[in-house]
């Protein structure tokens, strides 16, 4: 069986698209093989700068012989319905054969295809994936029609064989096959033969090209931390700089440089970040200071001064780019020390946060209201937790962020304690914008907390306020990652929070600033749905100045809950689920508990979700439920044939068998148990309690018939059966259990 080889060499391809362009090029060479009925091996793909390879180890020499039988008209059909079939089966009259069929007489076309040699087949699938490659951006040159990242210049395409190698012909615009490349375009920069793969790995090594991404970046860093070490510093890790230098080199050559004496004082993250980005040069930090001190290049050629003319040209470029943070820097901390990091706040009231919510200072104003209302149910100090959220974006408006926005939040912290703010103030300044993904660190100071859930709680209202929320897979504001956030700070920090409330107060704020564009009737049902939880804050106070006679009637109202808001929280529950079905939780058992009163309570909705999991992987939790689900449905059914409720109670006195009576009692000693242990919200303590009732339910439907022929004996079954149910409800709804 060959081994085939291909390389689609060309000019400079962007690091950034070599990875997915490699895998693409596997892809789509391997499956059109397979659809055309080859079979392989084994394939890997390369990328460097200047080339794609393929190599797809024991390619069929053919495809097989194939035969295919194709149904045509009946043998009286008209004579244009048989010549339009034999056109499209390929074949003529005398090839056609006849089969009875359903008390008719059938035509038959019996096609043979026969297989194809793999060095066709070949040709025809790199050329379709040539012309058709995905690449994000591309271009065209000279004057043919071909689309390529980059001018594409040669083609090799060999199948290899023990007794030797051939070119598969190809000629796509102009650009025929070969067994030709090229090595290093300083280094090794003349063409030369390959006859397979294995040669064509070595010869490129002796060209200095490294063909295996991965073994760049193994080498690049084993150098680099290899350098460091002996200077008695650190290489800061980055993977994604790893792997981007990677694909910026064919042979890298790591060179470490000295940062001016200028700019050590500058904050690392400022070094790091400036570094990265202008230069995708790596940060080497002194382990005993955490000072960044060097700085790790990566050049693509060995020169004969050993890097030294490149290194000199780097740090000059270097210091150029620093000067620029510096200054950045310097003038920021004069803002932060002399104005205060109100200035920046200040003249973030020019800034849109968007069109139909206000100016980043409107929102900074409605975070730090919300953070006070917060702040007692964190464990923070209301007046630190206002004042922290004031200038927690504060940042945002300081040069060093313009230029690197990446950097928000972490230069917060730096200017509050520039401008001598409590620390507690700079945490969150820093943490507000955390976590930002599932594996990011959650904050847990309490004033941190208190600024984050405001951020990010105000972050969804507004948007929901506006209609703006995600559909499908589109989310272009990240809200599904604020809810996953609000979710995780309050579960990482075990908060008992009542998340309805908190939803509507922020949705009254919002509804404030929009007061001319939403209806009396819309803004009536907020300030409603407030009243009826008995929160009034600033947002409340601030609507009633803006609407004369909007508290009208607060004692005649109703509590009906806005749309807006149980949309919101039926989205939280939503990131609830998959958050917890990654934990191992049912989505059935999240249903069950999501239908009990407190659903707004995150933490408390986990912990009896948790709970209800425990009990049912139990066999006495599994089989309770369907002798709840037996009880729950002969009672159902019973209740609409009579069309009464059977819920007032079920008399001891008038149990006959020995299973009711025990069910009587089990049931009055599993009530002493689950209602004080609900109360003290002991969710597993209740569950048990509800599990024990397994035996004696399975016992009762056992030994006992509900529709007795006495009708009083029947009634009181019944009423049992209401007994079980209301129980057992007082847990979770076990109704949404599955099986």
């Amino acid at each position: 069986m060959p081994d085939l080889l291909i390389e689609l060499f060309s000019e400079e391809i962007p690091a950034r698209m070599q990875a997915k362009a490699a895998d693409d090029l596997k892809s789509r060479v391997t499956n059109g093989l397979v659809e055309a009925g080859l079979t392989y091996a084994g394939a890997a793909a390369y990328a460097t700068p200047r080339r794609l390879a393929l190599r797809v180890d024991g390619l069929t020499e053919r495809s097989p012989d194939v035969t295919e039988e194709r149904k045509g008209p009946r043998t009286d059909a008209p004579e244009q319905a048989i010549e339009g079939f034999l056109r499209g089966a390929g074949v003529t009259r005398d090839q056609l054969i006849e089969r009875d069929e359903k008390k008719v007489r059938v035509f038959y076309a019996v096609i043979e295809k026969p297989g194809r040699p793999a060095a066709e087949i070949v040709a025809e699938v790199l050329e379709d994936t040539i012309r058709n490659f995905p690449w994000p951006k591309s271009m065209r040159w000279g004057a043919g029609s071909l689309r390529w990242v980059r001018p594409l210049h040669r083609i090799i395409c060999l199948l290899t064989r023990e007794d030797g190698s051939e070119v598969v012909p190809l000629d796509v615009d102009g650009i025929v096959s070969g067994r030709i490349t090229e090595g290093h375009r300083f280094m090794a920069p003349g063409a030369f033969d390959v006859t397979g793969f294995d040669d064509y790995e070595a010869k490129l090594k002796r060209a200095h090209v490294v063909l295996d991404a991965a073994e760049r970046a193994e080498a690049i860093w084993q150098d680099a931390t290899n350098q460091a070490f002996a200077s008695g510093l650190e290489v800061v890790e980055d993977k994604g700089l790893l792997a981007e230098v990677a694909g910026l080199v064919e042979w890298p050559v790591v060179l470490m440089g000295q940062i001016g004496e200028d700019f050590l004082g500058l904050p690392p993250e400022v070094l790091q970040t400036s570094m990265k980005e202008h230069q995708k040069f790596f940060s080497v930090k002194n382990p005993k200071t955490g000072r960044i001190e060097r700085f790790i290049t990566v050049a693509n050629r060995e020169t004969a001064d050993h890097g030294a003319t490149i290194l000199a040209g780097n740090q000059k470029v270097l210091s150029a780019r620093l000067s620029d943070a510096k200054f950045f820097w310097e003038n920021d901390l004069r803002v932060a020390k002399n104005k205060g990091l109100t200035a920046w706040t200040d003249s973030l009231s020019n800034v849109t946060f968007h069109n139909k919510l206000g100016s980043q200072r409107d929102r900074i104003e409605r975070i730090a209201a919300l953070a006070r209302e917060l702040a007692p149910m964190v464990g923070a100090d209301a007046d630190l937790a206002a004042q922290a959220a004031r200038v927690a974006k504060a940042d945002l408006a300081s040069e060093m962020v313009y230029e690197f926005p990446e950097l928000q939040g972490l230069m917060g912290r730096y200017y509050s304690d520039a401008a001598g703010l409590p620390p507690e103030v700079g945490a969150a300044c820093q943490e507000h914008y955390s976590p930002l993904g599932p594996s990011d660190d959650v904050p847990s100071t309490p004033v941190s907390v208190a600024v984050a859930l405001a951020d990010k709680i105000d972050t969804l209202t507004g948007f929901w306020a506006i209609d703006e929320k995600p559909t499908g897979s589109k989310d272009p504001f990240a809200l599904r990652r604020a809810a996953l956030g609000v979710i995780r700070l309050v579960l990482e920090n075990g908060l008992s929070l009542p998340l309805d409330q908190f939803i509507d107060l922020q949705l009254v704020r919002h509804k404030g600033h929009l007061i001319d564009e939403v209806s009396e009737t819309d803004v009536d049902d907020l300030i409603r749905e407030i009243a009826a939880h008995g929160v009034f804050g600033a947002a409340y106070r601030t609507l009633k100045a803006q609407r004369d006679g909007a508290t009208d009637g607060l004692d005649a109202m109703n509590g009906a809950v806005p749309d807006k808001s149980v949309d919101l929280l039926s989205f939280f529950h939503d990131r609830l689920k998959v958050y917890l079905r990654d934990q191992g939780v049912r989505h059935d058992v999240i249903d069950a508990c999501i239908s009990m009163p407190g659903n707004d309570d995150l933490a408390l909705l986990v912990k009896r979700a948790k709970a209800l999991q425990t009990v049912l992987d139990t066999e006495d939790g599994e089989n309770l439920v369907q002798g709840f689900k037996r009880a729950n449905n002969i009672l159902t059914q019973a209740e609409e044939k009579d069309g009464v409720e059977y819920s007032f109670g079920a008399d001891p006195k008038f149990a006959e068998d020995p299973a009711e009576k025990a069910l009587f009692d089990a049931l009055a000693q599993a009530e002493a148990k689950i209602a004080p242990a609900m109360t003290e919200q002991d969710f597993s303590a209740a569950m048990a309690a509800m599990a024990d009732l397994r035996g004696p339910v399975d016992a009762f439907f056992e030994a006992v018939q509900v529709n007795a022929d006495s009708e009083v004996l029947r009634r009181n079954r019944l009423n049992l059966l209401s007994t079980i149910r209301s129980t057992c409800l007082q847990v979770a709804d076990l109704t949404r259990i599955e099986g």
